[in-house]
């Protein structure tokens, strides 16, 4: 199973950026898919998921991100997507996506909730 992310960068605040995650070796609308960021001197932290398509595909997202990302996947090209607007000084991080080969019935905002990670990448807002 591989995760392939891409889309980071550097940005001015108020901007926007899209990350990409292809998924390779599972079907990834069978999976709960995820967004984690980890900001230097901090533990890695949810960002926003998107539950199996088998349990509805309902999105979450952290309160911090919440109205500015929009987590969506393509079953087609079987990939993960992150659309971040007005991005934020605080929003300056490695960006990360995951897969939970197991499905739990509660909120999974836990990084031990998922299996496979991608390799991160980095976004950096600029005030």
């Amino acid at each position: 199973v591989q995760l392939q992310a891409s889309g980071g960068g550097s940005v001015q605040a108020g901007g926007s950026l899209r990350f990409r995650c292809a998924v390779s070796g599972r079907t990834l609308s069978r999976y709960t898919m995820g967004w984690f960021r980890e900001a230097p001197g901090r533990e890695r932290e949810y960002v926003s998921n998107i539950r199996r398509a088998g349990s509805g595909g309902a999105t979450s997202y952290a309160d911090s991100v919440k109205g500015r990302f929009s987590i969506s996947r393509d079953s087609a090209e079987n990939t993960l997507y992150l659309q971040m607007n007005n991005l934020k000084f605080e929003d300056t991080a490695v960006y990360y996506c995951a897969l939970a080969e197991r499905h739990l019935a509660r909120h999974m905002t836990l990084a031990s909730d998922y299996t496979y990670w991608g390799q991160g990448t980095q976004v950096t807002v600029s005030s």
